[in-house]
Parts: C-alpha cells; structure tokens; sequence
C-alpha cells in the first residue's frame, strides 16, 4: 500500500529537590500524541465492522499524559526506599462498543467492551540495593 508517516510527538520533564543526603523528592509528567494517516486507519480499522456495535467509530489516534511524585529514602549508602504515585490518562478516539471473543490465553472473557477514555491511579513501592 505504500510508505505512509505516523506523526508522533510527545514531551516529558520532572524536578528533583534534595531534602538532605538522606531525603530526596520529585515531581514529573509527560504528554505525547499518536496519528496514523488514512491509509494506516484503514489498514487497523479493516476488521472493526466484525466487533464493532452499531455506532462504533475506528480511529486508533491517541493521546496519553501522566504526572507523578515520588519520595525517596536512602537510610545508608547503595540502599534506597522509594514511594511513587501517578496518574495516567488515556485518551483514546475510539467511540462506542465491540463484541470480544474469549481469548484464554489472556484469560479475557467473551463480553461487550464499551470503548472509552480510561486513567489510573498507581501507587509503587521499591526497595533498591545497588552492588
């Protein structure tokens, strides 16, 4: 079908402050877009129709963002305790529904999936050694 372009861009950043040598916190986000060409949106909306509820639109277009802050311990040197936490939004261009088969390896059942925007809130903690 020929070459065509995705356009992709995105950025990213954060700030660190030490606290003391012991105590350091950060704070950070990004943002980035993904847009395929009609050639691509058909290529990956060429089976939509099959899953797809009435009303449905294919367009794999997306955007994503998250920001987060973290906070870190290091009690003794080459060892570091660290709690994270982010929030992610996706915002995808699909609209409507599909019907999805089960896919067991996945263990995913057969259902009625609504296409939507979806964020989460992650929590993470880490314990680090470095040798």
């Amino acid at each position: 079908t020929g070459i065509e372009t995705t356009k992709a861009w995105g950025f990213r950043g954060g700030y660190t402050h030490n606290w003391s040598p012991n105590w350091a916190s950060a704070i950070y986000g990004g943002y980035a877009h993904l847009g395929y060409g009609n050639v691509s949106k058909g290529l990956i909306c060429a089976n939509f129709a099959t899953i797809a509820v009435a009303g449905s639109t294919c367009n794999p277009d997306f955007n994503i963002g998250v920001i987060g802050v973290n906070t870190v311990w290091t009690p003794v040197k080459n060892l570091a305790f660290t709690a994270d936490l982010s929030y992610t939004m996706l915002d995808q261009k699909y609209s409507g529904a599909i019907v999805a088969p089960a896919v067991a390896a996945f263990a995913k059942p057969a259902a009625t999936y609504e296409l939507k925007d979806q964020n989460s809130l992650t929590m993470m903690l880490r314990a680090q050694r470095n040798f």
